[in-house]
């Protein structure tokens, strides 16, 4: 019997929802407005996908869902969890204190709590100085009103143990069932930014707790209740609902990944530049070997700088929804501001009185609809001038992301992506593969799970076994996530050798992905 997956993302204007059969073909696709609670527009997406498709609740057997929760959180600075900080790293790290150059009101958000303890580890695992379990006991009593804790530890990627042994100590003074983000499990060199990840990972916890509850409301509310439940990560690959709930921040930034892993899917191509046009923002990303290129520079999640690894994106203030401004000098500005999910109530071509980059677009003869009263002769050379600077801007965003000199394949994605040319400079082929429209709802339905190693060694055996070992972890790792075992394959190796540190030291980053277990 034909079996169906649900993918679900939520952009800042859109909420999409598509429908993929077994063979991983799109059957049938919704678009309804983001609502501001943002669980609204996901129940009325699955809602409005379930009723006009017309297929069985019991025939879906998996649901994905990639949001923008997590990362409101962070930006709007609410529904975040007090935080207290522990880091195993005295007397060597005591001049830095933990969220050093946070934003007052983000540091106030989370509480501030922080403390450094004795403890931390060399490069190759030896300890700095012995962790201090009574000095963590006695951290442990003077928090006041935290929801979790955030451990870190001096070259904890090497070795996570005091990292663990102080998690120990902490459920033991605080709970069996207390909220715990360990840092080396996010793995990242750079003792700050694995920090402050580890901190935001752990303010989000509650977050997460209610995005795992409203999805499964949606689906329930569908009665869909035997469908595997996953959520889409900033790798372009999925995580179990176990795994969202133990690393929120994940999630981050899932929605331009999900983008450019659905173009790729739609189009058949694997390498190349995505532009994922939306109603606020245009996000343009590479394509390599089917996966979005990662960023090798610092990120920063809400003002604060981390090493999470995140997709290589270009994000620029342009949209369906972008607003049309005159300056002091009559000349054209494009935004900031966006109409974003009120298009159809404020744009011109749907009787409001705002202009729009739509509105341009279809001035301009790009897309069916006119705008209404028809434009004055100033009105149209006024858009024809908006939408010359959005093709302008857009061009020259893509020659930021090549990468290398030369014309290169675009895939044009996103709603918005009906306002751009079907020729650009630069491009030597624009392709708008089918369901473009909704390509990040689609990414986030391809069901490919990973499994990643980030870890530092010192290569003092044959280089080979190390690198052939540590890929079966990944591997590994992606297997019990629910990848199939028979089709999980190493799509990404990465050696970098630490000069800085004695021997032959190299921090390994290993990513293993395949296709759900059927």
């Amino acid at each position: 019997m034909r079996s169906f997956r649900i993918g679900v993302d939520v952009g800042g204007t859109h909420t999409d929802a598509v429908l993929l059969d077994d063979r991983l073909t799109c059957v049938y696709q919704v678009k309804v407005p983001t609502t501001e609670d943002v669980d609204g527009g996901i129940a009325a997406a699955v809602r409005r996908l379930m009723r006009e498709s017309g297929v069985k609740p019991g025939r879906v057997k998996v649901a994905m869902l990639g949001t923008t929760h997590c990362t409101n959180a962070i930006v709007e600075r609410k529904q975040l969890l007090r935080v207290g900080v522990i880091r195993i790293g005295a007397p060597a790290t005591l001049s830095v204190p933990p969220m050093t150059g946070w934003p007052e009101d983000l540091k106030r958000a989370v509480g501030g709590q922080s403390f450094i303890v004795q403890g931390g580890r060399e490069f190759d695992g030896r300890p700095i100085v012995p962790l201090d379990g009574e000095e963590i006991r006695a951290v442990c009593s003077q928090f006041q009103g935290v929801d979790a804790v955030a451990i870190t530890g001096v070259f904890s990627p090497a070795m996570g143990e005091d990292e663990e042994k102080a998690a120990q100590i902490v459920k033991e003074e605080l709970g069996r069932d207390f909220p715990l983000t360990l840092s080396h499990q996010l793995a990242g060199l750079g003792l700050l930014e694995r920090e402050n990840a580890a901190i935001l990972n752990a303010s989000l916890t509650g977050v997460i707790q209610s995005v795992v509850a409203g999805f499964r409301d949606a689906l329930h509310g569908e009665d869909i209740r035997d469908a595997r439940v996953f959520f889409g990560q900033n790798d372009g690959t999925l995580m179990t609902l176990e795994s969202a709930l133990h690393y929120p921040i994940r999630m981050i930034a899932c929605g331009p990944t999900h983008s450019v892993r659905g173009a790729a899917h739609l189009a058949g191509v694997t390498e190349g530049l995505v532009v994922d046009v939306g109603g606020t923002t245009t996000d343009i990303g590479a394509l390599t070997a089917g996966f979005p290129r990662e960023s090798a520079s610092p990120v920063e999640i809400g003002g604060i700088r981390t090493l999470f690894r995140m997709p290589d994106l270009l994000s620029i203030g342009i949209g369906g929804g972008t607003v049309l401004h005159r300056d002091q000098t009559a000349s054209v500005r494009l935004g900031p501001d966006s109409v974003g999910s009120r298009l159809f109530d404020e744009g011109r071509c749907f009787g409001g009185r705002t202009w729009t980059l739509t509105d341009a677009a279809a001035v301009v003869g790009r897309v069916r609809w006119a705008p209404s009263p028809p434009p004055s002769r100033e009105e149209h050379k006024f858009c024809e001038q908006a939408y010359a600077k959005m093709v302008a801007a857009i061009e020259e965003g893509i020659d930021r992301m090549k990468g290398r000199a030369g014309a290169v394949p675009v895939l044009l994605v996103g709603g918005g992506s009906a306002l751009l040319p079907d020729r650009l400079q630069g491009v030597n082929q624009v392709i708008r593969p089918p369901h473009h429209d909704v390509a990040n709802a689609i990414g986030a339905a391809l069901g490919e799970v990973g499994g990643q190693i980030d870890t530092i060694v010192s290569i003092k055996e044959d280089r080979r076994d190390l690198l052939d070992e540590l890929k079966e972890q990944a591997v590994a790792l992606a297997v019990r996530e629910g990848a199939d075992s028979e089709k999980v394959r190493v799509v990404e190796t990465e050696e970098v050798p630490l000069a800085y540190l004695p021997g032959r030291t190299v921090r390994v980053r290993i990513k293993a992905a395949g296709p759900l277990v059927s």
